[in-house]
Formats: structure tokens, sequence, C-alpha cells
């Protein structure tokens, strides 16, 4: 097997903190976040050949994590839920600005949460990520009008569960009393 090449891998390491971050919301949960991770980089550094220079590396690692999640969870074969005091104690053991909100924080993680993948994906990858509508649909390998009506329901779907008018499940809204 042949090495990828310095400059290939100097990039692969560079693009490291996106690449997590951009995992840690597509599972809600660190050490998922991490495999999920680890799985792309052995993925990319597998298949390093057929990495066309000309793109960006970001969006060719973020689509194979968006593929490496996909996969995951066909094999899981049940959807990922969220507990949001599963969410509270992650805020606790990472500490945090005393100047935010936390309650906020956890509202809107949980919320996110709540978010089908198929919405919160594209979301997060034009909102936390910065990536345009073109970049996005090419992550995800959807047509672009596809990722501005997910984006859209995504954006009023948060806002009905963060004003705790929205009630999926019967279960207790998530806005907080001040």
């Amino acid at each position: 097997m042949v090495l990828a090449p310095d400059c290939f891998r100097q990039q692969l390491l560079a693009a490291i903190p996106r690449l997590r971050r951009y995992a840690r919301s597509l599972v809600l949960d660190t050490g998922s976040a991490d495999d999920v991770v680890q799985n792309t980089l052995e993925r990319a550094l597998a298949h390093w050949h057929q990495y066309d220079q000309r793109r960006d590396m970001v969006l060719w690692l973020l689509s194979i994590a968006h593929n490496a999640f996909l996969d995951a969870r066909r094999r899981e074969s049940r959807s990922l839920a969220t507990d949001p005091s599963d969410l509270t104690q992650q805020l606790d053991a990472i500490g945090g600005d005393p100047g935010v909100d936390v309650g906020l924080r956890l509202d809107l993680a949980a919320a996110l949460g709540r978010l089908s993948p198929e919405q919160r994906e594209p979301l997060l990858l034009v909102t936390l990520e910065q990536l345009s509508y073109a970049e996005c649909a090419e992550v995800l390998g959807i047509p672009i009008g596809t990722v501005m009506s997910r984006i859209s329901r995504a954006r009023a779907a948060l806002r009905l569960l963060l004003d705790g008018k929205a009630r999926t499940d019967g279960a207790a809204t998530l806005r907080r009393e001040v």
C-alpha cells in the first residue's frame, strides 16, 4: 500500500477540528462523534488517491463523514434520541462560560436533538460550518433546492420547539420559564 503524500496528510490534520465539530453536531454524543471522525479519517487515508486536489479538502471530508454517519445509522437500525438530562451532564462536565445562559444552550441542544437528521445536517453545515447552500448540497449529495427546503423547515421547527409550541411526542415542551 502506498502512503498518502505529506501535503495530503497535513491538509487532513488541519481539517480535523472542523470534522470533529460536524461529527458532534450529527450524533450529539462525543464518543460516537469520535467514532465518526476516526471512520472518516480511515476512509480518507485508504482512498487518498481518489481525492481531487482542485476540490476543497474539508468538503471532501465532510462528505465522507456524512456517508460514514449514514452507514452507522443504517447498521444500528434505530433512530438517535438524546435525553435532555444527558445533555445537562455533558455540559456540566465540560463547564462553560459563566456569562452564557446554560439553560438556553440546553434548550437549543435538546431542540436540535429533536430535529430529524435530514433537517439537522444541512442546518448545521450552513450555520455552524458556514458552507454555502451549493457546498452543503455537494456534501450531502442532494439538490440545492432540497437543502434550502430542509433548512427552512428546520428553522421553523426550532422556533416552535424553543417557543414551547411543538409537542412531537407528547412530552413536555423545551421552553424554560424565567
